[in-house]
């Protein structure tokens, strides 16, 4: 086997850091919201954690199938991750604004996977990065029709 190509697996790698950060974001979000919206938040992100949930295997087990080691601590996630997170409990609707503001972040980090396997030619890991960009691209929508 070939050695793995960097640029596909930075590439990977930073979209792991950053939809698993945006996984916990999200779950936490989905633990303290409050307000009018509760339920609906409360909800809405249940089901948008639970698909980054079978993301960041998936992503994790693509980095493994070019050959390379996936990182798998908080510190390797921060190092990499433009996805930054939030140790606060903002208000509900900051919540979805922050939310809609990283999923299109992720969905950038998914663009930057799609441009690196495209140039390696690896239809697959590209496949994977384009059907990233479509989840963070329709989920930042749903969010901000919240906030009209």
């Amino acid at each position: 086997m070939s050695a793995p190509n960097k640029a596909v697996v930075a590439a990977l790698e930073t979209l792991l850091a950053d939809s698993y950060t945006l996984y916990l974001k999200t779950h936490s979000y989905h633990w303290n919201v409050t307000g009018p919206m509760f339920s609906t938040l409360h909800t809405m992100f249940e089901t948008h954690y639970t698909e980054l949930a079978l993301a960041v295997d998936e992503i994790a087990e693509r980095i493994r199938s070019v050959g390379a080691p996936a990182p798998g601590s908080y510190t390797q996630f921060m190092e990499r991750a433009t996805v930054k997170e939030d140790t606060t409990v903002p208000a509900a609707m900051d919540m979805v604004t922050q939310l809609a503001e990283d999923h299109r972040a992720v969905a950038d980090s998914a663009r930057k996977v799609v441009k690196a396997a495209g140039d390696a030619g690896d239809d697959a890991t590209e496949d994977l990065g384009v059907r990233r960009i479509d989840v963070h691209e329709k989920t930042a929508w749903m969010l901000r029709s919240h906030l009209e």
